[in-house]
């Protein structure tokens, strides 16, 4: 038996949609090849069903924040060169080695931990030098980048295969400050250039659709492959062309009238005015719905905007279906993220009533919320 159908919150993947924006950004990056991030369970939309069904679209190079997202992966089958973001502890070189991932590196003592490990096991091991142009996160100083290859060349089972940074602003109007990343990019490249480094990659989202200059040899693209804009700032004609590939839905499991001034939910921040119909769903913020959502949150109901009522508990909240009048029943399904009728609920739009970003939205989703592939 399959119990996990029972969980009534399901988040509905469409890999048509997700197809489509893989062609979308592909086109823009012409023949640079696009190494697409998978970090954070696929942003919330499930790591191994998004994995499978680009390495079907021919994107076998898949970009992960940690060791164990790879790990997870791989274990399950997936065949691919996974590229792993973060900074990794020396004493976790022993798992890149055994898996063949490819670290991002930025320091000599994690440089140096990798190519004793894979000295002692007789292996080499690819690399990614991480370059710190402006985000003020990881990476090494541009002007320290040299001295670092020469290092990496001391070690014959180290392989330099890319030189990579980050955009901290490229998803803003003004690209000032993005421009001189790009320009002190391209003079390292210049200055890095006797290395032979066969890829530099700089580009996400925001810069495959508005930095033309920082497409570089390959493109790193995240919250765009799921159909989601990298910030409602930005407003380009083929950013609309996009289709979230998600929705997320429920369905109501208890339905019952009260009277004028019952208090609703935890600490009765809402009271009901008139006769009110109430309906609870098994959607909570242990599902990742934001107890900040609360009283603010909107649900598509039988095609209509229904007000979410009262705070939003762990496991359910309730919504008032009154303006349904009769036509709501108990099992009726709930769209929280997507459409219904002629009505859509966006990530965006959650993410503008809880004063955050997309990302956090479809990312926040909980792991026991199950993720189905729509048929």
């Amino acid at each position: 038996m399959n119990y996990r159908t029972t969980h009534l919150t399901q988040a509905s993947i469409n890999l048509d949609h997700l197809s489509h924006n893989m062609h979308l950004l592909q086109k823009l990056a012409g023949n640079r090849p696009l190494f697409p991030a998978i970090k954070a369970n696929a942003y919330g939309h499930g790591s191994e069903i998004i994995a499978r069904h680009l390495i079907q679209l021919g994107y076998t190079t898949l970009c992960t924040a940690h060791i164990s997202e790879a790990a997870e992966l791989a274990e399950r089958g997936i065949q691919a060169t996974f590229i792993i973001l973060s900074p990794t502890l020396p004493e976790n070189s022993d798992y890149i080695i055994h898996y063949g991932f490819q670290p991002v590196v930025c320091s000599l003592e994690q440089l140096r931990a990798l190519a004793e490990v894979a000295s002692g096991q007789e292996k080499q091991v690819t690399i990614h030098v991480k370059v710190d142009t402006g985000m003020g996160r990881m990476g090494l100083y541009p002007e320290h980048v040299p001295a670092f290859l020469d290092e990496c060349s001391q070690h014959h089972n180290i392989i330099v295969q890319g030189i990579c940074s980050h955009f901290p602003r490229a998803d803003e109007n003004d690209h000032t400050f993005s421009q001189n990343q790009i320009d002190v990019f391209a003079r390292l490249k210049k200055d890095t250039a006797r290395h032979n480094i066969p890829l530099y990659h700089f580009a996400n989202s925001a810069a495959l659709f508005a930095l033309q200059d920082a497409h570089f040899d390959a493109i790193r693209p995240g919250i765009s492959i799921y159909g989601l804009k990298p910030s409602a700032d930005m407003q380009l004609p083929e950013l609309e062309k996009l289709k979230p590939v998600l929705s997320l839905k429920s369905r109501i499991t208890f339905l019952k009238d009260v009277p004028a001034g019952t208090g609703i939910s935890y600490g009765h921040t809402y009271s009901t005015e008139n006769l009110a119909r109430i309906a609870t769903i098994p959607v909570g913020y242990g599902d990742g719905i934001s107890r900040q959502l609360s009283n603010r949150l909107e649900v598509l109901a039988c095609g209509v905007r229904c007000r979410q009522v009262g705070r939003i508990c762990m496991d359910q909240c309730m919504i008032d279906v009154t303006p349904l009048g009769n036509s709501v029943s108990l099992g009726d399904e709930v769209v929280i993220i997507g459409n219904q009728g002629s009505e859509t609920i966006t990530a965006d739009e959650l993410a503008a009533k809880q004063e955050t970003i997309n990302y956090e939205i479809v990312t926040a989703i909980s792991q026991r919320v199950p993720r189905i592939v729509d048929q």
